[in-house]
């Protein structure tokens, strides 16, 4: 079966540049090949850290940009002021579902706790079957191996099962962005199994 192309891809990532160089550079080319594949960038609506910095570069590439963001962080100026659409929520709890439902995959850029947060809610939501959207992290530096490291302890302990860990795939490169995504299974997997006390 022939995987559709890619209409909308979801970007979590961080509000802070963080320490390496190498993730600014890693945001930037992640922009400006979403736009030029025609990919609408769906993001949290910042105009600040990488978030900004990806932002930026797929609308400097004529790429279309959705950014979703809660009102009272508009508020603290935060938000991007020149996107394709930006839609103002009322809470962050809004904000996550709004870029599930407009996104058909999602790729994780360095960053920190919100990132995390965005991350597990859609992986949990992938496990429990909600969603066979593909989930892709980009490992820049090394920077998601303890993530790697602690899912896989989680299913070694046995509060996850071993196929949990095909739901999400992490790559070294923006090239294989794309290839990953088409390859990645869209079955909703094993029913999640339960412990019965």
């Amino acid at each position: 079966m022939s995987v559709p192309p890619l209409s909308s891809v979801c970007v979590f990532c961080g509000s802070r540049f963080g320490s390496d160089p190498e993730a600014r550079d890693i945001a930037v080319r992640l922009g400006e090949s979403l736009a030029r594949l025609g990919i609408t960038l769906v993001y949290g609506g910042g105009g600040v850290g990488l978030m900004g910095l990806v932002a930026n570069a797929a609308l400097a590439g004529g790429g279309r940009v959705v950014g979703i963001i809660p009102d009272f962080l508009l508020q603290r100026e935060a938000g991007h002021p020149a996107l394709s659409k930006t839609i103002v929520v009322r809470n962050m709890h809004e904000r996550k579902l709004q870029m599930f439902e407009r996104s058909e995959a999602f790729v994780v850029l360095p960053g920190g706790i919100g990132t995390l947060e965005e991350l597990f809610e859609v992986l949990s939501w992938r496990t429990l079957g909600l969603h066979t959207k593909p989930i892709v992290i980009i490992d820049q530096g090394g920077y998601w191996a303890p993530l790697a490291i602690l899912l896989r302890s989680i299913v070694d302990r046995g509060f996850a099962e071993a196929s949990h860990l095909d739901h999400l795939a992490f790559i070294q490169d923006l090239d294989q962005l794309l290839p990953t995504i088409a390859a990645m299974p869209r079955s909703a997997g094993l029913e999640k199994r339960l412990d019965r006390v």
